[in-house]
């Protein structure tokens, strides 16, 4: 039986493709979608982007407006965060909100997403970028700065880094790796990311420790000190999920826990989307993995088949080229050069490389040449040998 009311908790793009999912695969009861920001949900990517740059108007990342989500048959519940979830009795579902209220159902999405990281002694005056209202702060003031100081080299820097640049501030990037986005892109292909930032300008400094916070910048472990007209902190996120406990012991450091479904572990009727869900012990920041989970979670609910699980795919814009990643490089135990002569100290734009795990391709990614990362997604889904990727990759030169 389909139930009768779902509660989706975070109005970011998980929350909302979670909530059109539900009425595209035949869902006809009451949606409820809870967000902590007071804004219609809008689009992430473009806040370290063209939101940042001044390039797009903060309208534009808006992915449904009020009208558009009471046409979807959705009751919006903005500007009040969820404060604590409960069940009650014959299976029913208790969220409790900020403002003193209460919504009522029989199956729960949480969609909440994270929060920016803070460093101990991190002061207010640095910006961080994880909402619209941060991009908008931080915009305002690099238009009348002439120098950015950015702690952590990962996509979210390096977009930073890259939007000051385009506006000719003198940028410093900071970050505690050897080599910038290694997290995501391993030891070797982040090398080319921290080529691509020096290369546009940027003074990056890797392997660089914090000792604390100085007025206007900080102190590294070498005594060294520095500072900017603007300083950004960007190292990562953190799940926020000790409202979701409900007395229950789950470990929810690393997100909510979720099978191959969404369904999380220990609070039946709940599922988890997007950021702060971690499905088989996986949590995966994709703009896109938001979207395909959605669609699962969605289906679960309904009980009906889901759709079959695409291969992930995560990129960035930075500093004139787009940065494309396909699959699961987390595991791999070499990195095949595929196109381009980036690895071997040429151009970084039109680079490609495979991840390989026990001889079978799980990732590629691609600097500058999205064609043909393109090509790659349906191997990297078959898990091709070695042989494989080298016979496509040599079709393509």
């Amino acid at each position: 039986m389909q139930p009768e009311h779902v509660l989706v908790v975070g109005a970011g793009l998980g929350g909302l493709r979670t909530a059109e999912r539900l009425r595209a695969a035949g869902h006809q009861g009451r949606i409820s979608l809870v967000g902590a920001e007071p804004h219609p949900p809008y689009d992430r990517p473009p806040l370290s982007k063209q939101v940042l740059t001044g390039a797009w108007e903060p309208d534009r990342a808006t992915l449904r407006d009020a009208g558009a989500l009471a046409e979807l048959g959705v009751r919006a519940h903005l500007g009040t965060p969820a404060v604590a979830l409960r069940h009650g009795e014959r299976g029913t579902i208790a969220l409790e909100l900020a403002d003193g209220s209460s919504l009522h159902g029989d199956a729960a999405v949480v969609a909440t997403g994270v929060e920016a990281r803070m460093l101990p002694g991190q002061p207010a005056s640095a910006f961080t970028l994880r909402t619209l209202d941060d991009s908008l702060a931080l915009r305002a003031a690099l238009d009348g700065a002439s120098s950015l100081l950015v702690v952590g080299g990962g996509f979210i820097g390096a977009e930073v880094a890259s939007a000051a640049v385009g506006h000719g501030l003198a940028v410093t990037v900071l970050e505690a790796a050897a080599v910038p986005a290694e997290r995501a892109l391993g030891p070797v292909l982040g090398g080319l990311a921290g080529r691509l930032m020096s290369e546009a300008g940027v003074d990056l400094r890797t392997g660089t420790a914090l000792t604390g916070f100085t007025g206007a910048g900080v102190a590294l472990a070498d005594g060294t000190e520095l500072s900017a007209d603007v300083l950004v902190v960007g190292v990562g996120g953190v799940p926020r999920l000790d409202w979701i406990a409900d007395g229950r012991d789950l470990d929810v450091t690393d997100g909510l826990p979720c099978g191959p479904t969404g369904r999380v572990h220990g609070l039946p009727g709940v599922w988890a989307v997007g950021d702060v869900a971690a499905w088989d012990g996986r949590r995966t920041e994709h703009w896109t993995s938001a979207g395909d989970q959605a669609a699962a979670v969605a289906h679960d609910i309904l009980g009906v088949a889901p759709p079959p699980p695409p291969v992930p795919y995560f990129w960035s814009d930075q500093f004139g080229l787009k940065i494309q990643l396909v699959g699961h490089p987390d595991g791999a135990d070499e990195v095949l050069p595929l196109l381009g002569a980036g690895l071997d100290g040429g151009a970084v734009r039109g680079t490609v490389a495979g991840y390989l795990a026990g001889g079978r391709l799980v990732a590629v990614a691609g600097f500058g040449a999205a064609r043909h990362v393109a090509r790659f997604r349906a191997p990297v889904a078959d898990g091709a040998d070695r042989a494989a990727a080298l016979e496509l990759a040599a079709a393509q030169r």
